[in-house]
C-alpha cells in the first residue's frame, strides 16, 4: 500500500490542474518568495506533476565513518530459517530494495533488492525525523543545546517575543510546535510550499509558516518543523547541520555517509527528509538508541535521552521524539492526530512487543526495534504495489506494519 502520505497528496494533487507556472511568485503579504523564483517555479511545476517523486537537488556530501566495511553476517540459529525466506520474499513483493535483521548483537540477515547491495545509498524520505532527535541529543550531550525544553527564542533571537519563539526544542521533534499540519495546496505561493520548494526554505519557514495553536498544545505531523530543526543545530553549534550530523553521530557508530538534500548550493539542509544513506546506518542508528544512546562503551546521548523519545503524549500517545510507538495499538494509523481524516496504515494485529518502536516513513520505509527480544528489522524501499495487483499476483493484500516484525518474533526458537 502507498504510505498515508502519498495517497493523501496524490489524490489532492489529481484534482488540480498540472503544467509549468508561470509569472511571480509571491507571498500572502503580496511580496516576492525569497529565494531564486525561477528555480521555485521550476520544482514547484516538477512538485505538482509527481510529488512522491520529486527529484531532490542539490545534495551536499553527508559525511561518516571514514574507513567502513559492511556488517559481518553471522548466523544465528536461536530464528527460523523458513521465516527469513518468508521475510525476503515477504520484501520482494513489495518492492523493497533492503531488508535486514539484527538480533542479540548481530547482522543475522540481509537481503538486497538486484542492483542493491550493503553500499547502495538510498532514500530516507522521513526516516530523516529519528536522524533529528538522534542530532538534538548528541548536541544536548555536547553542552550545545541546554536541553529539550529550552525554547527557541534562546537559539534563534529573531523569534524573541513571537509564538513561534515560545515553541520548545522537544515540540520540534514530537510535532507539538503549533504550526501547520502536513498537507497539499495547488497555490505556488502557499507556505506549504514555500517552506519546502524554496531555496531559502528556513527563512520561509520562519517568516511565514502558519502557526494554527500554541506550542505543546496540538499535534500536528509536518515537514516544516522537522526542517526547523537544521537551523537550531546550526545556531547552537556553529556548524553545518549535514557535517554534524555525519561527524557526531554517523561517524561514531561507524555508519557509512551519504548525502542529504539542501535548498540551494551550500544552503540550508531538510533536515525533516531525504537523505541518501547506505541501510546499515539506519540499522546502526537503531543499534544506538536500543543501546540507550552508548556505542562502543561511549556515551553519545544523554542518559535517558532515548527513553524519552520512547514517550508519547497526550495529543498522540503513538508518537515520542522523531519516532512512533507500538501502543496503544491501532488496527489502521495514519500519520496526522489520531481521530483525523486520512489514509491509514494497516497493522493487522498488535505487535508481540509491546515495547516496541520504529521509524517509519513515506512509502514504507520502517525500521522496528523491539527490545524485549533483542531484534531490529528493517525494510526499505520502494512505495508497495496498490492492493489490486497484489491481489492479482496472489501475494499480500497490502502492506501490514505489523508482518515483519511479529513474523519474526515467532520465529526465534525458545
Amino acid at each position: 500500500m502507498r504510505s498515508a502520505k502519498t495517497i493523501m497528496m496524490a489524490a489532492m494533487v489529481a484534482c488540480v490542474a498540472t503544467g509549468a507556472v508561470a509569472g511571480t511568485v509571491e507571498d500572502e503579504a503580496g511580496g516576492a518568495v525569497a529565494g531564486d523564483g525561477a528555480v521555485y517555479q521550476q520544482r514547484f511545476a516538477q512538485f505538482l506533476k509527481d510529488p512522491g517523486n520529486f527529484p531532490y537537488a542539490p545534495m551536499e556530501k553527508l559525511p561518516g565513518a571514514a574507513l567502513w566495511q559492511p556488517m559481518v553476517l553471522r548466523r544465528d540459529a536461536a530464528l527460523d530459517p523458513a521465516a527469513l525466506a518468508k521475510g525476503d520474499a515477504y520484501a520482494a513483493a513489495m518492492r523493497s530494495s533492503a531488508f535486514l535483521v539484527w538480533h542479540k548483537g548481530a547482522l543475522i540477515h540481509s537481503w538486497y533488492a538486484p542492483g542493491m547491495n550493503a553500499q547502495t545509498p538510498m532514500l530516507s524520505k522521513s526516516l530523516s525525523k529519528p536522524i533529528t532527535a538522534l542530532a538534538v541529543g548528541r548536541a544536548i550531550a555536547m553542552g550545545r543545546i541546554k536541553g529539550l525544553d529550552q525554547p527557541l527564542s534562546e537559539i534563534m533571537p529573531e523569534l524573541k517575543g513571537t509564538q513561534k519563539g515560545r515553541i520548545l526544542v522537544r515540540h520540534l521533534l514530537d510535532m507539538r510546535s503549533g504550526m501547520l499540519d502536513q498537507g497539499f495546496s495547488p497555490d505556488p505561493a502557499h507556505p506549504l510550499n514555500t517552506a519546502y520548494l524554496s531555496t531559502e526554505h528556513g527563512r520561509e519557514i520562519v517568516d511565514h509558516y502558519p502557526m494554527i495553536a500554541e506550542p505543546g498544545t496540538r499535534y500536528a505531523y509536518a515537514n516544516a518543523p522537522s526542517d526547523m530543526v537544521a537551523m537550531v543545530i546550526e545556531r547552537a553549534t556553529g556548524r553545518r547541520y549535514g557535517e554534524f550530523v555525519g561527524s557526531e553521530v554517523l561517524a561514531k557508530i561507524g555508519a557509512p555517509g551519504g548525502t542529504i538534500w539542501v535548498d540551494r548550493e551550500g544552503g540550508l539542509a531538510h533536515s525533516g527528509c531525504c537523505t541518501y544513506l547506505p541501510a546499515e546506518t539506519y540499522l546502526r542508528m537503531a543499534m544506538l538508541l536500543h543501546a540507550d544512546g552508548v556505542w562502543g562503551g561511549k556515551r553519545l546521548l544523554p542518559k535517558g535521552y532515548t527513553a524519552e523519545m520512547r514517550k508519547g503524549t497526550p495529543q498522540n500517545p503513538n508518537f515520542g521524539l522523531g519516532i512512533w510507538i507500538g501502543q496503544p495499538y491501532h488496527q489502521r494509523r495514519g500519520f496526522g492526530a489520531p481521530g483525523t481524516l486520512g489514509p491509514q496504515v494497516l497493522h493487522s494485529e498488535p505487535y508481540i512487543d509491546p515495547d516496541l518502536y520504529l521509524f517509519d516513513g513515506n512509502s514504507n520505509q520502517v525500521v522496528y526495534i523491539a527490545p524485549k527480544y533483542d531484534l531490529i528489522v528493517l525494510r526499505i524501499g520502494a512505495t508497495p504495489p496498490p492492493p489490486s495487483a497484489q491481489n492479482a499476483s496472489g501475494g499480500q493484500a497490502e502492506w501490514d506494519n505489523a508482518y515483519l516484525p511479529n513474523l519474526l518474533i515467532r520465529a526465534i526458537k525458545p
